[in-house]
This record gives C-alpha cells, sequence and structure tokens, in this order.
C-alpha cells in the first residue's frame, strides 16, 4: 500500500499557526529531541554497567509539543505496517515541517529569500523563491519536501562523521533502518497537521495516534522487544559496544523518492499491506517542488569532493547531489561487507 498526501483544497483548509508559538526568527537545532539507537540492552564504550533501552508503548505518547517537552514519549516502537519507528525522529519533522510552512508563507511574493541554517558537516543554506500564487497547501508540500531533505542530509552528514555531540561519531546509526522511515512519517503528520483547523499541539497529538494506529502499531512494550529479539543480530547487535559502526547491521539506502518499512520476518501475528511512505515531490499542479528552493552545502573536510564528484571545482553541492553520496555510502557498505567476510574466512 502507498501512502501519499492527497489535498482537497475544497474541503481542507490550512490553520492560521501564528499565534501558538511559532518564533521563525530562530531556527530550530537540527535535533530537537533525544534520538534513539536501534535495539535495546546496548552498551556504551567506556561506560560500563550502563545499557540503552528506549523502547516506549502507545500509552507513553503524551502530548505533543511543539519544540519539544520532557512530558512527551519518545523512544521507539513496533508497527506492523511500518516497521519500528523512532518517536523523536518523527516528532522532530512535524516540527520541521511547521516552522519551514510559516517561513515559506512569510516568504512567498518576496522573490528570493536566503536563510543560513546551523553547520552540520558544512555550511547549510536554504534558499526559498516562493512566488505570491503558490497557495496554502502548495506551501505545505513544499515544507514537507524541504523537511524531508534536511532530515535525510542528517544521515548522510553522520555517515561522513558529522556529530550532535562532540566525540561521540554517531555514524554507527546512520541509516539504520527506521531512521528515514519515522522521519518521512514525521513529514507526513507534520503535513496533515497544518491542514487541521485545531490548535497545532492539539492536532499534533490526534494525529500522530490515528497514524500509528492506522500502521497497526502494538499495544504493549514487550511486543516491541520481542520484535527487537526477533533481528537481534540480524539487524543490529548488542555484542557490540556504540559508536561502533559494527552495532548497526543492517541499513536502509532506498530513500530518495520513497521509504519501505522493514517488516520482521515470520511474524506469527504479521499484518499484510506494509505502508510505503512517498516523499513529496510535486505540488498539486503536477510542478516540481525543487522549482520554488535550494538547498545548498558547503562541504567541510570530512568529504573526499574530488573522489565523490571528480572533476567539480566547488565543495558546494544542493539535495540534487544526494544521489552521488548515497551511492558513495552503498559502496563504502559493500566494500566494508566484503571485509567483514574476508575475515571470517
Amino acid at each position: 500500500m502507498l501512502l501519499g498526501f492527497m489535498v482537497n483544497p475544497i474541503t481542507i483548509g490550512a490553520q492560521n499557526i501564528h499565534d501558538d508559538g511559532v518564533d521563525v526568527s530562530k531556527t530550530p537545532p537540527r535535533i530537537i529531541r533525544a534520538c534513539c539507537a536501534f535495539g535495546y540492552d546496548l552498551k556504551l564504550w567506556g561506560v560500563p554497567f550502563v545499557s540503552i533501552d528506549q523502547v516506549i508503548s502507545i500509552d507513553d505518547l503524551g502530548e505533543h509539543h511543539y519544540m519539544g517537552n520532557k512530558s512527551e514519549g519518545i523512544g521507539t516502537m513496533y508497527t506492523h505496517k511500518g516497521g519500528f519507528i523512532d518517536v523523536g525522529h518523527l516528532r522532530d519533522q512535524i516540527d520541521w515541517t511547521r516552522y519551514l510552512y510559516t517561513t515559506i508563507l512569510n516568504s512567498r511574493g518576496k522573490g528570493e529569500v536566503v536563510l543560513p541554517l546551523r553547520k552540520e558537516a558544512g555550511r547549510k543554506t536554504l534558499y526559498l523563491n516562493v512566488p505570491a500564487q503558490l497557495d496554502d497547501s502548495d506551501c505545505i508540500l513544499l515544507a514537507g519536501k524541504i523537511t524531508y531533505d534536511l532530515s535525510l542530509w542528517h544521515e548522510i552528514s553522520t555517515w561522513f562523521g558529522a556529530s550532535t555531540i562532540p566525540m561521540l561519531p554517531e555514524k554507527f546509526s546512520s541509516f539504520s533502518v527506521e531512521d528515514v522511515y519515522s522521519n518521512l512519517l514525521g513529514v507526513h503528520v507534520g503535513m496533515k497537521t497544518l491542514h487541521s483547523k485545531l490548535p497545532f499541539n492539539e492536532a499534533a497529538t490526534l494525529i500522530i495516534t490515528s497514524t500509528l494506529d492506522s500502521l497497526a502499531v502494538v499495544k504493549t512494550a514487550k511486543e516491541t522487544y520481542d520484535a527487537y529479539d526477533a533481528v537481534k543480530h540480524k539487524w543490529y547487535t548488542n555484542k557490540k559496544r556504540i559508536p561502533s559502526i559494527n552495532v548497526t547491521l543492517k541499513r536502509d539506502l532506498d530513500v530518495l523518492n520513497s521509504s519501505h518499512p522493514w517488516i520482521v520476518p515470520n511474524q506469527t501475528n504479521a499484518i499484510e499491506d506494509s505502508i510505503v511512505l512517498e516523499v513529496p515531490l510535486l505540488n498539486t499542479k503536477g510542478e516540481l517542488l525543487t522549482n520554488f528552493y535550494q538547498f545548498t552545502i558547503d562541504l567541510n573536510y570530512r568529504f573526499p569532493v574530488e573522489d565523490i564528484f571528480p572533476g567539480r571545482e566547488s565543495s558546494l553541492i544542493n539535495q540534487d547531489d544526494f544521489d552521488v553520496l548515497l551511492n558513495k555510502i552503498t559502496n563504502d557498505l559493500e566494500i566494508m561487507e566484503q571485509n567483514t567476510l574476508a575475515e571470517k574466512k
């Protein structure tokens, strides 16, 4: 089953979101909430007697709060139609979609608007050129596409050495099987929330729950633990310590235009028709959303630019270059797998 984002502009109208806490003068941090490593009972290098366990149940969700709140439930849970969901990732993309939508509305009809973003493996800049006639529904789709690009860049950049916490490399979790799906799910929930007439946080809270229900979320934390146990030492292992790259055994790089859920194999209670999420690529008139923005990164020293982009004189890339970087990561993983097999012989 494909889950796209269909808009009926006659029956659905974008809400006024300017009166409940969006400060467009302040760019949110790339990571608003704590992320979860894939798996449980994971150990940190150099920290004995401590294990990471971030499994939650549907009853732990609580209310959504723009830019986060301690009362929010964050962690991972399993769904039969969407695989593992990282709720922190999901919530972050909801908030980024909202922030960017507000920014897009404020830039509409003003020509090129330049939005400097925080550094992440290089200097990031968003260039918007939103025509006055682009309606609210298309602005929501545009916000969703840009949000997805930003989330995808985080996965790419961490593979090449970027990290949120100094001295703690995040390459071990880059493109783990739940990350991209959770991000894109947050984009879809964020877009749907922006079409609600309810206050943003209330709408997000309700839509998160209904979306997880539509994915056949498990009802107990034990069921998520059981799902993790079914893929232990196949998709992840707790025999290595974070931040070892070998903690994560499977990664998902088929992510440019859609995201397919990773469903635990041989489930006795498996539900068919897993839900594939589509990346918003076109507006309601069939025009490419990339016509209205450019997301650039001036790559830092961590990237072998000459090897990845032969003949390119500049280290400046944009969202259209992501496929080249994904191919590079795919090749890196193939070499790692070959070396691992050779060591076992």
